[in-house]
């Protein structure tokens, strides 16, 4: 079960810091995404992250970066979508560099993923919780996600209110991961909150639901 964390969209007080600390403590993968941040302001966001950590961020945006500073790989938008030619090759140039990297993207409905043809590394899908009450979000159910995921064709990972409570039915219904956003940045301690839900998942087995 992949547990990944994003980046606030918003500046955080030591978000370097904290971002490393999780790194430490056994975070894979971390998305960097900051829709306002130019492209000197990621590289110093980057370059203050230990290199030996920087094949686990995944970049949303200047994408070039991530052949620069040797990143994890690169997620593309809808936006990224849209525009073929130059997504196609920043996707080929990455890979040839580094075959290894990640292409991922995100879906906010289960059509797309009946009609994505595309072999992404993995996709984030949501939002699937409520982000106050913790039930699914709007337009997704029990049923109709556990049938999306078994037909998606490529790994899917739950994002939108993922926290503690849900964490394990995630697991459950068959997610190859949670992103979590909220239920980090919004915590007084980021690093506390992701070790305790890093160890309910270890400690509960995915079952089926």
């Amino acid at each position: 079960m992949k547990l990944i964390v994003i980046s606030s969209s918003k500046p955080v007080p030591e978000e370097t810091t904290i971002v490393t600390s999780l790194f430490e403590h056994g975070l894979e993968i971390f998305h960097l995404r900051k829709p306002k941040m130019r492209t000197r302001e990621m590289e110093d966001f980057i370059k203050a992250i230990p290199a030996h950590f920087r094949d686990r961020i995944v970049i949303h945006s200047h994408h070039k970066l991530a052949r620069k500073y040797n990143l994890g790989g690169i997620h593309i938008t809808r936006t990224h979508r849209k525009r073929k030619w130059s997504t196609w090759w920043n996707k080929r140039s990455l890979k040839l560099k580094n075959p290894s990297a990640l292409i991922t993207t995100s879906f906010h409905k289960l059509a797309s993923l009946y009609e994505n043809k595309e072999a992404y590394s993995y996709a984030f899908l949501g939002n699937i919780y409520d982000g106050i009450s913790g039930n699914y979000g709007a337009g997704f159910n029990h049923h109709s996600l556990q049938s999306a995921l078994q037909r998606a064709g490529i790994p899917i990972v739950a994002r939108g209110g993922t926290n503690l409570e849900n964490a394990t039915t995630s697991q459950a219904l068959g997610f190859t991961g949670i992103a979590l956003y909220g239920t980090i940045w919004k915590s007084s301690n980021p690093l506390l909150t992701f070790l305790t839900i890093k160890e309910k998942l270890a400690e509960n087995p995915s079952t089926p639901v």
